[in-house]
């Protein structure tokens, strides 16, 4: 076996993590003479007998084999970090992953990327920064990364999926697990629209720090992170430290003084974190880059879409008054996931919001 398959080998054996291929990479560069040393020739690194004894008698070209079958078979693709497709940006964090598994579009991960994070609970402050922001930003050239979990990620995905750069979902889990389940149809959307990463293997249970672990993915692919709505607890401060590690830009949204969602938003501010209150202040630090002129145009951009015929019947059941999707469910003959998926549509296509308690108004 080459370099290539023996590191998608030893990322699948259970018990086998970063440090641990990290080690076997220092004493053995070409890991291709693994699969003809014994336990105890392995263990010679520093790592535990059992793991050792895990890799001399599983390490096999048959075991994986079956393994990148089996991602085929799920039009899963594995980029590992000896491809030359891998992204060189996130070769330049501490410990950029030894694999990623890759739903999607790859081709966006080596775009211009800027990192949307925030609390899990927003107000509708931050859900409409959030979403607005990253259309804007998405309609400029830049893609957007987030964690796809409930709230200000949620949002930040939606809004980017409506420009023309899309979004990078980055999982805390397994490539084909779906958490939340709530974000489902939004998970599709972005698998066929954007592109879905995770560092996790098919078959690995939730565990707890694996969704901090993947905060340095969403930092180490970003330009800069901007915290839309954070509490001075909120896992999102993760995703800044690792962003500060990597020398990315930290960009922060103030929000009312009196917010609980926004203290650690304003936390930041005070510990020198970028204050931005328009897109175009986030623009203004990549003019080295970009042709600035031609973004503030884009900015400027409206999207037009085409609605269906059931998009047009739910939009004409709307107003400026909240109605609830059971009061639409009673009021149509559609079933609950296909109105929810029509639903989902209409909030991408910016013809409708969506409020607290799953209520909807005209946009």
């Amino acid at each position: 076996m080459d370099n290539r398959n023996c590191l998608i080998g030893l990322h699948e054996l259970e018990g086998i993590g970063w440090k641990s291929i990290h080690q076997l990479l220092s004493r053995f560069p070409e890991l291709s003479v693994l699969t003809g040393l014994t336990a105890g020739e392995i263990a010679s690194c520093g790592i535990r007998r059992t793991i050792a004894e895990t890799i001399a008698t599983r390490l096999t070209p048959a075991f994986v084999e079956q393994k990148i079958h089996q991602y085929k078979s799920q039009a899963i693709r594995i980029m590992t970090r000896f491809d030359e497709d891998y992204p060189s940006i996130l070769q330049e964090i501490a410990q950029p992953p030894w694999i990623l598994y890759v739903k999607g579009d790859p081709s966006i991960l080596h775009g211009r990327l800027l990192g949307i994070v925030g609390t899990r609970t927003p107000t509708l402050y931050g859900k409409k920064i959030a979403e607005e922001w990253a259309a804007s930003l998405s309609r400029a050239g830049f893609g957007i990364v987030s964690g796809l979990a409930r709230g200000i990620d949620s949002k930040a995905h939606i809004g980017a999926l409506q420009g023309k750069a899309k979004t990078v979902a980055v999982l805390g889990c397994a490539i084909n697990a779906i958490y939340p389940r709530e974000n489902a149809l939004l998970f599709r959307n972005i698998e066929q629209e954007g592109v879905i990463i995770s560092e996790y293997p098919i078959g690995t249970g939730m565990r707890p720090g694996m969704f901090p672990q993947r905060n340095r993915i969403i930092a180490g692919l970003s330009l800069g992170v901007t915290v839309v709505e954070a509490a001075e607890d909120s896992g999102s401060l993760i995703t800044v430290e690792c962003a500060l590690d990597a020398s990315r830009d930290v960009f922060a949204v103030p929000g009312p003084i009196n917010s609980r969602q926004s203290s650690g938003v304003h936390k930041l501010l005070k510990d020198g974190a970028k204050l931005v209150t328009c897109v175009e202040e986030i623009v203004e630090e990549y003019k080295h880059i970009i042709n600035v002129d031609e973004i503030n145009v884009a900015l400027q951009q409206k999207t037009t879409f085409i609605l269906t015929e059931d998009e047009v019947e739910i939009v004409r059941k709307l107003s400026d008054d909240p109605v609830s999707i059971d009061t639409l469910l009673e009021e149509t003959q559609f079933t609950f996931g296909h109105l929810h998926g029509v639903l989902l549509s209409l909030v991408l296509k910016k013809a409708i919001k969506q409020l607290p308690g799953s209520t909807y108004i005209r946009a």
